[in-house]
């Protein structure tokens, strides 16, 4: 799978529109719509980026373990 169809795929996951993903990391609709058709690819780092802030919403906060001033809160 090239990188045009992981970055749609996440957006669909995800339930986004193309605007809503696209102004959920600050790039224009039309820049994503270059992504998702395989004419441009984004940055390496934008990429890891969008994955792993979607991973984070997908899962929540982890239960007990935020760290408060390198303790666990619940400690």
């Amino acid at each position: 799978m090239d990188i045009s169809e992981r970055i749609k795929e996440l957006r669909k996951k995800t339930g986004l529109s193309q605007s809503k993903f696209s102004a959920k990391f600050g790039i224009p609709v039309r820049t994503l719509q270059q992504w998702e058709q395989g004419i441009s690819a984004p940055p390496e780092y934008l990429v890891r980026m969008m994955a792993y802030i979607m991973l984070l919403e997908e899962n929540g906060p982890i239960k007990g373990e935020e760290l408060m001033g390198g303790k666990r809160a619940d400690d």
